[in-house]
C-alpha cells in the first residue's frame, strides 16, 4: 500500500454499525470491511443483515451480523458481548441507525416523536455510552462516528422531529469528544445531505423531490461513494486529531440562498 494511505487502513479493528440492513449503514459495513476492518452489523432483525454479511465474507472480509435495538441498553449490552467474543473489543462505531417519520408538528403524536427522539438520539448516546465504556475498561482509544444530517442545521417542513434529533447528535458529538478526549476516544459526526437511498428514491422523482433538487448548488443528489472518504477519515488513525468535529457533504446544499 502506498504510504500516504496506510493511515486510513482499519487493518487490525473492529468495527460496528447500527442500521446495517439497508441504505447508508449497508454501505458503511462495506466500505469498512473493504478497508479491512472486522465488522459487525447491527439491527432489530438479523435475518435482513445475513446477505450483506456474507456478501462481505465472500470478497475475502470478515464479518458478522447482530441483533440490536439501539432504545434498549440490555439489548446493546448484549449485542457488544456478541461482538467481543467472536472478534475482540468494538474500536469504531458507526451511529447510523435513524428513522424519521414526515409529518406536521400539529399533527404529530407523542408516540410519533418519541420513536424519532428514542431511535435518532438516545440510540446514539447509549451505543455511545457502552462502546467507551468497554474501549475504558480495555485501555484501548477508538473512534465513534454519529450520522447526523444537514437538517440538524437547515429546516425542511413535515420534519421537526427528525431535524430536532439530528441537531441535538451534532451537539452530543461536541459534548461527548470533550469528555472522551482523555481517553483517546475520538467522536465526529458525518452530516449528509440528499443520498438517492431506497428511503428517498421515489419521492426525488416526484415534482416536489426535483424542486429540491433544483435547490442543491450542484444540482444533484449525492452517490454513496461519496461518503467514503469523510467515512474512512474519521474511522480511521487518518483523523487522529479530530474529534468534535461534523463534515457536511451535500452539495452545498447549506450554502444555498433562501
Amino acid at each position: 500500500m502506498n504510504k500516504l494511505l496506510e493511515p486510513f487502513s482499519l487493518e487490525g479493528k473492529v468495527a460496528l454499525v447500527t442500521g446495517a440492513s439497508s441504505g447508508f449503514g449497508l454501505h458503511f459495513a462495506q466500505v469498512l470491511a473493504d478497508a479491512g476492518a472486522k465488522v459487525a452489523l447491527a439491527a432489530r432483525r438479523t435475518d435482513l443483515l445475513e446477505s450483506a454479511r456474507d456478501a462481505i465474507v465472500d470478497r475475502g472480509g470478515e464479518a458478522m451480523a447482530v441483533t440490536m435495538d439501539v432504545t434498549d441498553s440490555a439489548s446493546i449490552r448484549a449485542a457488544f458481548d456478541q461482538v467481543e467474543q467472536q472478534f475482540g473489543t468494538v474500536t469504531v462505531v458507526i451511529n447510523n441507525a435513524g428513522i424519521s417519520i414526515a409529518q406536521l408538528l400539529l399533527e404529530a403524536t407523542d408516540s410519533d416523536w418519541n420513536d424519532v427522539l428514542n431511535t435518532n438520539l438516545n440510540g446514539v448516546a447509549f451505543v455511545s455510552r457502552e462502546a467507551a465504556n468497554r474501549l475504558v475498561a480495555a485501555d484501548m482509544g477508538g473512534s465513534i462516528v454519529n450520522i447526523a444530517s444537514i437538517t440538524a442545521n437547515r429546516l425542511q417542513k413535515m420534519l421537526s422531529s427528525y431535524a430536532s434529533a439530528k441537531a441535538a447528535v451534532v451537539q452530543f458529538t461536541k459534548a461527548a469528544a470533550l469528555e472522551l478526549a482523555e481517553h483517546n476516544i475520538r467522536v465526529n459526526a458525518i452530516c449528509p445531505g440528499y443520498f438517492s437511498t431506497p428511503l428517498i428514491s421515489e419521492w426525488l422523482k416526484t415534482k416536489d423531490g426535483q424542486a429540491l433538487v433544483n435547490r442543491i448548488p450542484m444540482r444533484r443528489t449525492g452517490e454513496l461513494s461519496e461518503l467514503n472518504g469523510p467515512l474512512l477519515l474519521l474511522a480511521s488513525d487518518a483523523g487522529s486529531l479530530m474529534t468534535g468535529s461534523s463534515i457536511t457533504v451535500d452539495g452545498g446544499h447549506l450554502l444555498s440562498g433562501l
